[in-house]
């Protein structure tokens, strides 16, 4: 007699796989309902807005920093624009589910008058940032936790990155 292909392994294998696949099914939120079953209250989507704006503005404020301190100091500009172009694209993720354009408005400040402390000064404002991502990430949905998560990790990073470049900078 001649096996059919099916053997007691695989139709093992394949149930534990279609077990597996409702739990995770069953676990994960759908982005409509909050996750929880039910309809998101307006007041959850304008607090998360909020925060969205919040960090986006954040963001805003350490590209302008970015542009200053390059500006200002033209032989650090090669080793920003990595930095510069994350940020961007950080702002940018966190704009996409903030709704309507919100105003951005911040209070510029001059970056130091030699390139190492500019340097030592952005580094300063990415932990600032990092700080304030982390704290909101604490309050804010799944989605957009796991987001400020991100790039609060990649702020942290990025003041490593210029602490190193302003100990390399010439003053």
């Amino acid at each position: 007699m001649r096996r059919t292909g099916t053997t007691r392994r695989g139709a093992l294998t394949a149930t534990g796989a279609l077990a597996a696949g409702a739990v995770l099914a069953g676990c994960g939120g759908d982005s409509a309902t909050g996750g929880r079953g039910g309809a998101v209250s307006a007041a959850a989507v304008r607090a998360e807005r909020t925060r969205r704006a919040t960090a986006a503005r954040t963001g805003t404020e350490l590209l302008a920093r970015y542009e200053d301190v390059a500006t200002a100091h033209p032989a650090t500009a090669a080793g920003l624009a990595p930095l510069r172009a994350a940020v961007g694209e950080h702002v940018k993720a966190l704009l996409e589910g903030a709704g309507k354009a919100q105003s951005l408005s911040f209070v510029r400040t001059p970056p130091g008058t030699d390139a190492r402390s500019a340097l030592k000064e952005l580094a300063a404002a990415e932990r600032r940032a990092a700080d304030a991502h982390t704290k909101a990430l604490l309050t804010a949905e799944p989605e957009l936790a796991r987001l400020l998560a991100s790039v609060a990790a990649a702020c942290a990073a990025h003041a490593y990155l210029l602490t190193e470049l302003a100990k390399e900078t010439s003053s």
